[in-house]
Parts: structure tokens; C-alpha cells; sequence
């Protein structure tokens, strides 16, 4: 008889290792964890849902992990939400999003059944399905499910992820989707109850952008229409650096009588090595929040020897730059998390440098420009050696780990803004005030060194915080 997951998980987490457990990003107890599902705000709390499988640190039959938090700082883990067995989900309950109806919290996800067997891993069907809570930690499957059984005929098996909202009284659906010619693409159902729907069409189908687009988010930001998407199997033909794997978003104009997306240039959301899955959602204050899988399905996984895999990122305001591209800033309640100024500027020979005992920390950092190139590294005390570099010459900005090399482009007219989010195994960086992001893992041993290419610097332009270990 199969162990409840719960007990199960509580039972493994006081075996795992936590050498490189985050503090205050959210991460499982034990187990696997890779997609954010359903972030929502219900009843006056945060709720972020995630893909589980709590029985191994590696990829399996998916659940849904879940904690929520009243001010986007502190994380209480709640039981899990989904646990596949029906013949609709036997083999995972996929990711999919939240809404709130009638007072009640709807889950809405993809049930993921294999036609064959798990030693034919793409031989698969996949199909809709909705959950719903009055409490929202107590989830009840629909009856009725599926509530969408199958794809639409020209479709390939590819079909899952579905993002809902509501619209005067209309309910939406899209869902990430590929063509038999495999090409990616999602498409658009409608509703008037959340239980019964109708296929609509193609929101959008912009080729060629890999061949199934995973994880679609689509919403109003600024007066603009914004569709993010996850596209699988990119080809690395302009930028031999970039991931295969990646989020992006293109912005366009909304047709809402022909259900149609008439859309610009795709963009990648984040620029680092691990960054995966993103969701949002809009809050009581009308933001705007996103949340991703820090991972990337290419990245090699440290910490499964250690009884865990995955984290996500800081939750994060979007906005419109003005460039017309996508800015992030990290929600304001995380300034929530620092303890105290812990800067210790030291010259070495020509640079300054930062010595870190902490793992849990915030860089402010402000820079004059001066030169053709300056960088920031930060080491420790074994192999890691990251390094951010900024090319003035030709407007480029790259992050390099190990020699990965990641890089977009970034022009910087007199100071260079930085804030640099650290927590045991991960780096965020945001430039210029959300500019231009970085989201990668890390696997430090013992202290870190921060060294600044920059002579000028002094503990005004350089603040260090301690930051608070709310995550357990």
C-alpha cells in the first residue's frame, strides 16, 4: 500500500541534507519540485501551488506541492493539493492555474495518462481538469472531470498548461499546444460556468518558436496585452549561448471580437541559466506578480544527492519599461527580509572586494561607468566563480558561470545599478532597476568574496544585508 505523500515527505525531510536548501525562496520539503501552478490571492493570503513529486528527488508522477503566505515573505507549507490516480490523471497532474468563483478556490489542471506504458515516455494523452476548495488547502476533484477530454483535431498530444481568467462574464482558457507538424502554438476555449467549454481557436501560432509551447500566461500589463510562453526545443541558431529551454514574451494587440493576438518580437523574460515555467497573477494592490522554476532542464540537479530538486524565484512586479520590453523588480516586501548592513569594503591590489559568511544576503550595488569593460565576480572558497560582465563597447551585459556564458543586450549611459539576491544555491540580479534580469543555481562552499572592478567604490555605493531565514 503507497505511503501518504504527506508523511512521506515529512518523514524524508528530516532526512535531507541542507547544505544548499534555500531560506527564503520557496522550495519542497523533500522531493522534486519544478513548475509555480496556480498563484493566486484568496481569502487575504498568497497562494503558490507547485509540481511535486514528493516520493524522489527526481522528475515522476506529478502532484501538486502548495504553501501560502500573507505578506509574500513568509511561506507556510500546506498539505498537498493534487495527488494523481484517476484514470483521467494516473500518471500526473500537470500544471495548470488558479481562479477564484463564488467564494470558492478552482484549480485548474492537466491530467497526463500514458497510452502505452511509462518505458514509452511520448506516448501519452492529456486532458483538463478542475479542482475546488472552500478553505483553500482542501481540494475536492470535480466529478465531472475531464471538463475538456481532449484536444481539438488539429492538434497534436501536446496539450496542457491552462491558464484561466474571467472577463465581464466570460470565462477564458488557454492552453500551451502543438500542431502535428510540430510546431508550437496556444489556443483559446471559453466558458460561461468554468465546467463546461468551448473551443474557440488559435490565439497565437508565431513560427518558428520551437515545437510546443509549455506554461502560457496571458494578461492585460500597462495598457498592452502580454502572452509568455515556455517554447521547447529552440534552436541556438543567433545566439550559440542561448538556453534551448526558455520563457519569453511577445506584446501585442488584442482582437477580442476575432479571439486573436497580433503580436511583436518574442523576448526571453530573464537572461540566466535557470529560469523555467513562469506564472503570474494580480493581487489585491492590482500588481502584476510573476513567480518562476529556478531550474532550467538542462542544468545538472546538485542537490538531488541531498533528498531535494528545485526552487523558485522571488516573487516579481512587472511593469512596461520604457524601452517597451518587460521590467522586474522584486515585490517591495522583500526589503522585509533584511537583518542588518554587513558591508566590509577591503582594497586588494586593483580592486575592492566584499567578504561575505553568509549565503543569505542582498547587494546594493551603484557604479560609475568608466572604461570599455568592468565586472563583479563573486567566488568562494573551492571552483565557483561567477562573473557579471559589462562590455561598454558594445552595449552587453553577460553573466558567466563556469564559462556558461549568458548575454543580452544592455546600454548604460553613467552609473551601473545593481541588486544581487543570494540564497545558498541561487543568484538573482536585477540591473538598472529591473532592466534586465539573471536568474541562476549556484553551489557554493564556504565564504563568499565579492571583488568590484571599480576603484571609486565606498561603503555608500556598495550595501550588504543579512537577510532572514523564514524558510525551513
Amino acid at each position: 500500500m503507497k505511503q501518504d505523500p504527506n508523511q512521506f515527505v515529512e518523514q524524508e525531510a528530516n532526512k535531507i541534507e541542507r547544505r544548499f536548501k534555500p531560506h527564503y525562496h520557496i522550495s519542497a520539503e523533500s522531493g522534486w519540485l519544478n513548475d509555480p501552478n496556480g498563484l493566486v490571492y484568496f481569502k487575504g493570503e498568497y497562494h503558490v501551488f507547485f509540481q511535486h513529486h514528493p516520493y524522489s528527488a527526481k522528475w515522476g508522477p506529478m502532484h501538486w506541492g502548495h504553501v501560502k503566505s500573507k505578506d509574500l515573505v513568509h511561506w507556510e507549507r500546506c498539505p498537498i493539493a493534487l495527488e494523481p490516480g484517476n484514470d483521467y490523471d494516473k500518471n500526473g497532474c500537470f500544471s495548470g492555474s488558479a481562479i477564484v468563483h463564488e467564494d470558492k478556490l478552482y484549480l485548474i489542471y492537466t491530467g497526463h495518462v500514458y497510452t502505452i506504458g511509462e518505458n514509452e515516455p511520448d506516448i501519452f494523452t492529456e486532458n483538463q481538469n478542475i479542482a475546488i476548495s472552500s478553505d483553500g488547502v482542501h481540494f475536492e476533484k470535480y466529478q465531472g472531470n475531464p471538463v475538456i477530454a481532449a484536444p481539438p483535431s488539429d492538434s497534436a498530444h501536446h496539450f496542457r498548461d491552462p491558464k484561466v481568467w474571467k472577463e465581464d462574464d466570460t470565462f477564458y482558457m488557454i492552453l500551451g499546444n502543438a500542431t502535428p507538424d510540430e510546431h508550437g502554438r496556444v489556443i483559446l476555449y471559453q466558458s460561461d460556468n468554468l465546467l463546461d467549454w468551448e473551443y474557440v481557436g488559435v490565439l497565437n501560432d508565431t513560427k518558428p518558436l520551437g515545437f510546443m509551447w509549455e506554461c502560457p500566461d496571458f494578461f492585460p500589463l500597462d495598457d498592452q496585452y502580454v502572452l509568455s510562453f515556455s517554447p521547447m526545443g529552440l534552436k541556438q541558431s543567433g545566439d550559440r549561448f542561448a538556453n534551448i529551454f526558455q520563457t519569453g514574451y511577445m506584446i501585442g494587440s488584442y482582437d477580442k471580437d476575432e479571439h486573436h493576438l497580433q503580436a511583436g518580437q518574442f523576448y526571453e523574460m530573464d537572461h540566466g541559466h535557470d529560469f523555467y515555467a513562469l506564472q503570474t497573477f494580480e493581487d489585491d494592490k492590482h500588481r502584476r506578480i510573476a513567480v518562476a522554476w529556478l531550474d532550467m532542464w538542462e542544468t545538472p540537479f546538485y542537490e538531488e544527492a541531498d533528498g531535494w530538486s528545485g526552487m523558485l524565484t522571488l516573487p516579481r512586479e512587472l511593469s512596461i519599461g520604457p524601452d517597451g520590453k518587460i521590467w522586474q523588480s522584486p515585490v517591495a516586501e522583500l526589503e522585509n527580509l533584511r537583518l542588518e548592513e554587513i558591508t566590509h569594503i577591503q582594497e586588494h591590489l586593483n580592486s575592492k572586494e566584499v567578504s561575505l559568511d553568509t549565503h543569505q544576503a542582498e547587494v546594493l550595488l551603484k557604479m560609475g561607468k568608466t572604461g570599455n569593460h568592468q565586472s563583479i565576480k563573486i567566488t568562494d572558497q573551492e571552483d565557483l566563480e561567477l562573473s557579471l560582465d559589462f562590455d561598454h563597447n558594445n552595449n552587453k551585459v553577460a553573466l558567466i558561470r563556469n564559462g556558461q556564458v549568458r548575454r543580452t543586450n544592455l546600454e548604460i549611459e553613467d552609473t551601473i545599478e545593481v541588486r544581487v539576491f543570494l540564497d545558498s544555491s541561487s543568484v538573482e540580479i536585477f540591473l538598472q532597476g529591473g532592466q534586465v534580469t539573471f536568474s541562476s543555481r549556484i553551489f557554493p562552499v564556504g565564504n563568499l568574496k565579492l571583488t568590484f572592478e571599480n576603484r571609486e567604490l565606498t561603503d555608500t555605493d556598495c550595501v550588504v544585508y543579512q537577510l532572514d531565514q523564514v524558510i525551513h
